[in-house]
């Protein structure tokens, strides 16, 4: 390949003595895979003089594997069209690659808890760049002409607000401030004015080994594709130098050439003929490395491609609009049971039903909505998660809390207690889910502790007032609540008392879509019943109390998965449901659109660090 022009001035003798010894490159028989030691993939850092400089915390390795889709996460953190959630050490990791584009204008500081830290950031293009233009002046003869920086260049007012959380969970929530919704320039503009630290940090960490910057700039430019989707389009070699100047200005003694390449005269730093790039060499050593590799939790699922496309008629469309005032989310009814449609051998016992893959598609499905909603019973009996551990989903390989639902727990009287040690709390602070909103109704006394403690962790108690005729909490004002905090769609999961009253003539319009999952099980006499309220005709004889519509059947494993519509019910009013959305084929992202729908008719306070969509 080609290499780069070397200036004289870089390390001359070391130049000179490659030359004065014949090149003592030519001759070198041993690979890359050699030199692959040390923790940055080369030989051992000289540390002479260096101790005032500050250690690299990238290193070449980071270029040759590259996050998984960084460019597309770069051009999200550019454009932010809508609220970003990450984790705190998620963003702490990608920020770096996008701190050419953003600089902090000034710390509003910490709210009245401590819990919230505020930032407030403007495009580096705020004010115009500086460029250098020639100035036409009268210099002494054999002196070079002077260059004088001159700003110039259109101005940039994109501005952002960045608030970080640190209570039972860690979170940075990104959002627009202003009116100026988009840039003035592009990426590719941003990259060319000025480099990432992630591109200095891994030039630095290079020089620091011994290496000529043209000999570390030849490497990195090896792989312009990842060069490229990590902001260094543009990098050139004196980005290289100036990354490591002030090591360079300590460390006195001869820098070199990366093995196997060579100091070409009038072609600069080259691969020697038969040498794979340095580039294939680090990629190989990742790949045995395999401590190196992001490992994923073991109870991480995984449901393959060609199960989900008999799912699909059946769930919410993917990146749907916000819902419209008065429409209500997509419902989607599951569960699963026996033969004899028992959920449990008793009422009050866990039992578990589903085979392994049926298990894995539950948790597409929760990947596939906004929010899971249980009943306080099951909440109480099981100590569920609530969570999504589908490969992708955040915690288990993801981002930020993408494809994780919001959980929902109908619990009129305030039941379910609350602690760190509760199992959806740990999963809260381990970061693989997100914090339960407790629908509750008014008139019970809340202790303030549990409230603070629900809310510390990103929850809170949700307080709905409307009742029906036998004084219980109504589906409708239910889901009219979620939707007016921009829920667009919701899997109920159970209990049992929670689908039979789905399923009753009163109230099964408000489900949108059934998906049953049935094991080759009898549980026998006492078990927990799937059995809804009977209905009647118009002269008061018994009458089947639901037929599935649209059905399909289908074999997963050794269960048998019945997907299916609630025919509308004469006499009881259709709720409202979201516009028809084609399907995308595409995941949901952390990134997506997260709009409030109608007025709310909840009495509540969710801290905002926390996106309410997976």
């Amino acid at each position: 390949m080609s290499g780069v022009e070397v200036d004289e001035n870089e390390n001359s003798p070391g130049i000179e003595s490659a030359q004065q010894n014949g090149s003592p490159y030519q001759d070198e028989t041993s690979q890359h895979n050699s030199n692959l030691d040390d923790d940055q993939g080369i030989e051992s850092r000289p540390h002479d003089a260096t101790e005032n400089i500050t250690a690299p915390t990238r290193t070449i390795k980071d270029l040759f594997n590259p996050p998984r889709d960084i460019a597309k996460i770069r051009q999200r953190l550019f454009e932010v069209q809508q609220k970003i959630d990450l984790q705190a050490h998620e963003f702490d990791f990608y920020w770096p690659y996008v701190d050419n584009v953003w600089v902090r204008q000034h710390r509003g500081g910490q709210d009245r808890t401590g819990l919230y830290i505020t930032d407030y950031y403007a495009c580096r293009l705020q004010r115009p760049t500086y460029t250098p233009k020639p100035v036409s002046q009268p210099r002494p003869e054999g002196t070079p002409t002077r260059k004088k920086q001159i700003r110039e260049g259109g101005k940039c007012h994109m501005k952002l607000k960045v608030v970080r959380y640190r209570g039972g969970y860690q979170s940075v929530t990104i959002n627009q401030l202003g009116d100026k919704t988009e840039h003035l320039h592009d990426l590719d503009t941003m990259d060319k004015i000025k480099r990432t630290t992630v591109l200095m940090d891994i030039a630095r960490s290079e020089v620091m080994q011994g290496y000529m910057p043209a000999s570390v700039f030849t490497v990195m430019s090896e792989d312009e594709q990842k060069l490229a989707a990590s902001g260094g389009r543009h990098l050139s070699r004196n980005d290289v130098r100036n990354a490591s100047q002030a090591w360079r200005q300590q460390y006195k003694e001869e820098l070199r050439v990366h093995d196997g390449y060579k100091y070409d005269h009038g072609n600069g730093i080259v691969r020697q003929e038969g040498n794979i790039p340095l580039s294939q060499a680090v990629a190989q050593a990742i790949d045995s490395d395999l401590a190196y590799h992001v490992t994923l939790p073991p109870s991480t699922l995984h449901f393959p491609e060609e199960s989900r496309t008999f799912l699909e008629p059946y769930l919410p469309p993917q990146n749907a609009p916000g819902i419209k005032d008065g429409a209500l989310p997509h419902v989607t009814l599951t569960y699963a049971s026996s033969m004899d449609s028992c959920l449990s051998l008793a009422p009050g016992i866990q039992t578990v039903l589903s085979g392994p893959q049926s298990k894995a598609m539950t948790h597409y499905l929760r990947s596939r909505h906004d929010a899971i909603l249980i009943g306080v019973r099951t909440a109480l009996v099981d100590d569920p998660a609530l969570n999504c551990r589908l490969e992708g989903a955040g915690g288990y390989g993801g981002i930020g809390w993408e494809r994780q639902p919001r959980p929902v727990i109908i619990d009129p009287r305030a039941r379910w207690m609350l602690t760190p040690q509760t199992r959806i709390m740990r999963t809260v602070a381990e970061g693989k889910g997100l914090a339960p909103w407790v629908i509750i109704a008014p008139g019970f006394a809340m202790d303030p502790a549990r409230l603070d403690a629900l809310r510390y962790f990103g929850g809170d108690y949700v307080g709905c007032t409307d009742f029906d005729k036998r004084w219980r909490l109504r589906w409708e004002a239910i889901l009219k609540a979620l939707a007016a905090e921009g829920i667009r769609s919701v899997m109920v999961e159970g209990g049992g008392y929670v689908v039979n009253e789905l399923l009753s003539p009163d109230h099964s319009n408000y489900v949108s879509s059934v998906i049953v999952t049935v094991a080759p099980t009898y549980f026998g006499q006492g078990g927990a019943q799937v059995s809804p309220a009977p209905r009647r005709d118009g002269v008061g004889r018994p009458t089947v109390a639901v037929r599935f519509k649209d059905v399909r059947w289908q074999g997963l494993g050794e269960d048998a998965v019945m997907c299916g519509r609630i025919p509308e019910v004469e006499g009881v009013p259709v709720h409202t449901l979201l516009p028809e959305v084609q399907p995308s084929s595409g995941p949901v992202s952390f990134f997506g659109p997260v709009q409030a729908g109608a007025q709310s008719l909840v009495q509540r306070a969710v801290p905002t660090s926390q996106s309410d969509a997976s």
